[in-house]
């Protein structure tokens, strides 16, 4: 039980790497998150995952701000994705997306420019209420972005 809960810890307490976690919160409500912080990371995102439990996530870090299109290629569990702007406040959502069940896989963009993508299990979004402009705080540093 001690290990477990050891584990837990480090996954919330965040690091400055590209496969590193944070806790981030929106709308009261937490989440561990994966940081995907390089081309690398943010290419393979949550690819070849079978499950994502409902209070995880990933969370992509752009170096700058601009349209942000998200594909579903390989990603095997509908997701919400979420577009945060400059000062993390919710510009749009792409909700209950499907994995791309073949070529070509579509394209989910932003409706404006993000720096910050959450992508969370499907139904998310609108469990929690999430709305434009709503903020997320990121708890940790999100280290160097590439």
């Amino acid at each position: 039980m001690r290990t477990m809960a050891m584990a837990a810890l480090l996954l919330l307490a965040g690091c400055a790497h590209g496969d590193g976690h944070v806790r981030v919160t929106l709308r009261g409500h937490h989440f561990a998150a994966e940081l995907a912080t390089d081309d690398a990371s943010r290419q393979r995102g949550l690819m070849m995952r079978t499950s994502l439990a409902s209070d995880h996530g990933m969370l992509f870090v752009f170096p700058r701000s601009g349209p942000q299109g998200f594909w579903m290629k390989n990603t095997l569990i509908p997701l919400d994705m979420l577009y945060f702007d400059d000062q993390r406040r919710l510009v749009s959502t792409q909700a209950d997306v499907p994995p791309c069940r073949a070529d070509p896989c579509p394209t989910y963009p932003s409706s404006g420019p993000a720096r910050y993508v959450l992508e969370l299990a499907a139904g998310t979004a609108r469990r929690i209420g999430a709305q434009p402009g709503d903020e997320l705080v990121i708890d940790g540093d999100v280290g160097e972005v590439d």
